[in-house]
């Protein structure tokens, strides 16, 4: 097969990439394909001649900006294609289309041009010569057989893994991968089929879109801004507002604004004078926006079919709901897209953690087994979500105290549900979302101090006597200077919001945190002097024993009303004779995790196996056992209460 090279403008280091596609496709026989680098704005366009084609395809080149340390006008990327590849520059510049030429003088002159939104002088009706009416033709892809379409991975080849590797670190997700993807790739409809049968009334509210970024990659934004206008009805779209957090990457000034203002949808770039963190450049844009509804997205999102609908019309049956959509996981490796669950629903654990747990039966049952209906949820993750405008301004906006991000999720959601509204995750509605495993930003201060003070703010003014509970988990919390709340503490004194223990027992009755125990604290051998500590372990593995500290954190479990060993949601869970424990997720269903404390010997049985705990063997010394009971001083335990300050 003959492959024509029609624009070879490449991003350092990302040619080979570009010919491992082209190779694939000429592996599959593809009758023309179109090799996108949009993430970089370059693009290298492949088009294959054959007899008996009627028509020549569509040619498109993304020139909208620079790497970092290129100029506008600058083609250093043709060079290196030419240097890697071996063609020359007039090679490639006559080679844009078979039988056609451009009469730029030079290919940095060609994507001057484009950069300021001119057709470039050629002999190619059907291509070059177009009325180039809209930047973004550029980028979009008109086929669903490309890198990542319908939503499927990319895998990068072997040989440029340590590449890959390199420019993973800029964003904390594989750049390379997203870069070869269009702006406007194909997704599948992950949607329940009850979903895509629903029909939802014509005088919708219309929403603005705000997206915060701070040195966001320009493919994920992009592919970000194009899902929403691609995929949502228009007379639905208010606008878009881009609130550029203090970004320092050259490609997110001008170039963005010469980007997007001639989208289909009125997109607005405002800029941050310093790093202000997402909570106060969110508030930024919901002031400059005018839409009736407001929904709030990161920069890394692509928005499925049919998703902004149920999200309006839950508003518009009741303004005092926040809906979420299910969020979909792209992975921050391949890009593959991946359908939520509509089972789960948001929660907390006992550092306040958002985390996600299975949608109790309680709710299955309140909507009748119909998963097409929004379920109620506790929490929210605080990424995506959609309110009502003037509710929004009601119910106290963000919490402007807080710093960057962190806690301003549970923080609105405590405050939705406890001052008079209602918080949904509508399962008609996907939208996904790069989740990184690390973030590639650092915070002044320092990340756990920034999330400790917007801890204790929403511990202090919406947690009352649980607190303190907090403040036991997470000693350390204590001393960080939460700044003054008093304007907040008036704010739910206006709203007349209801205590959190209202909130536990009638929205989250399911929360981890302990309101029916016997003891909260440390539990520690007579013998050895030791405290059983959950050592940062995670599920399925051994509980630990380490010298008592008294500062509470990994050391604090609750034995419970229910006659439980709890650390946060895990429990002390024994399978077998003589061990060993296991910290299992509490499942309520007693059995193996069921322990009676005999408060006069000070033992702990475990009621299935009649034996109990024990100090720790000889053969591993780090884990309590289990031991046929007999009243000794090894299996003789104190459960202390531990109070502030104790």
């Amino acid at each position: 097969m003959k492959w024509l090279i029609v624009a070879a403008l490449v991003a350092a280091g990302r040619a080979e990439p570009a010919q491992y596609f082209k190779e694939q496709f000429e592996a599959g026989g593809k009758e023309a394909a179109s090799l996108r680098v949009p993430g970089t704005m370059h693009e290298l366009a492949y088009s294959q001649s054959g007899a008996g084609q009627g028509r020549e395809r569509e040619i498109r080149a993304s020139l909208l900006a620079t790497l970092p340390g290129e100029k506008a006008g600058d083609a250093p990327a043709l060079q290196r294609w030419t240097a890697i590849h071996g063609a020359t520059r007039q090679e490639a510049k006559n080679s844009r289309l078979p039988n056609c030429h451009s009469d730029s003088d030079s290919a940095a002159a060609w994507r001057e041009s484009r950069m300021e939104g001119q057709e470039a002088e050629s002999s190619c009706p059907k291509a070059l010569d177009r009325p180039y009416r809209r930047r973004n033709e550029a980028v979009i892809s008109r086929s669903q057989e490309g890198p990542g379409e319908l939503g499927k991975a990319v895998f990068i080849p072997k040989d440029e893994q340590e590449k890959m590797k390199e420019l993973f670190k800029i964003n904390q997700f594989n750049l390379m991968a997203s870069d070869l993807i269009a702006l406007n790739r194909s997704l599948p409809d992950v949607r329940l089929e009850g979903c895509k049968t629903k029909t939802y009334p014509d005088d919708l509210p219309n929403t603005s879109i705000v997206i915060v970024f701070h040195n966001e990659a320009w493919s994920t934004l992009l592919r970000t801004v194009h899902s929403v206008i691609n995929r949502s009805p228009h007379r639905l779209l208010s606008e878009i507002i881009l609130v550029d957090d203090a970004s320092e990457r050259d490609f997110l000034k001008s170039s963005l604004e010469k980007y997007v203002e001639n989208l289909e949808v009125p997109v607005k770039v405002i800029r941050m004078e310093q790093r202000s963190g997402l909570i106060r450049a969110r508030l930024r844009g919901a002031m400059a926006s005018k839409g009736q509804v407001l929904t709030f997205l990161d920069a890394h999102c692509e928005c499925t079919t049919g998703w902004l609908e149920p999200l309006l019309a839950r508003i518009k049956e009741d303004r005092r709901t926040i809906v979420c959509p299910i969020i979909d996981v792209i992975s921050d490796d391949t890009f593959e897209y991946m359908a939520g669950s509509d089972m789960i629903y948001g929660g907390f654990n006992w550092k306040l953690n958002f985390r996600w747990h299975p949608v109790p039966q309680r709710e299955m049952d309140r909507r009748k087994g119909d998963r097409t209906l929004p379920v109620r949820t506790p929490t929210m993750a605080g990424g995506l979500f959609s309110i009502d405008r003037n509710y929004f301004e009601e119910i106290g906006t963000y919490d402007s105290g807080m710093d960057i991000w962190g806690g301003e999720n549970l923080e609105m959601s405590f405050r939705i549900w406890q001052c008079g509204g209602s918080l949904e995750i509508v399962t008609c509605s996907h939208v996904g979302h790069v989740f990184r495993k690390v973030t590639p930003y650092t915070f002044p201060g320092g990340t756990g101090h920034v999330i400790n003070k917007n801890n204790r703010r929403l511990a202090e003014v919406w947690m009352d006597e649980f607190k303190d509970f907090f403040y036991i988990i997470s000693p350390g919390i204590v001393k960080v200077d939460y700044g003054d709340v008093s304007a907040r503490k008036m704010l739910r004194g206006k709203l007349k919001c209801k205590p959190f223990s209202w909130y536990l027992e009638n929205i989250y009755p399911d929360s981890q945190i302990p309101r029916r125990y016997y003891s909260l604290g440390e539990i520690r051998n007579i013998k050895t002097n030791q405290c059983l500590d959950n050592m940062g372990r995670k599920e399925n593995e051994k509980v630990g024993i380490f010298n008592c500290h008294g500062m509470g954190g990994n050391q604090v479990f609750s034995y419970t009303a229910d006659m439980e060993i709890r650390t946060d949601d895990l429990c002390l869970d024994v399978s077998r004779l003589s061990g060993p424990v296991i910290m299992l997720k509490c499942h309520h269903l007693r059995g193996n995790q069921i322990w009676e404390y005999d408060s006069e010997n000070f033992m702990l049985r475990h009621v299935n196996s009649n034996q109990c705990l024990h100090e720790p063997s000889e053969e591993d010394k780090m884990v309590p056992s289990m031991r046929d009971c007999r009243r000794s001083r090894s299996q003789q335990w104190l459960l202390r209460n531990m109070t502030l300050g104790a």
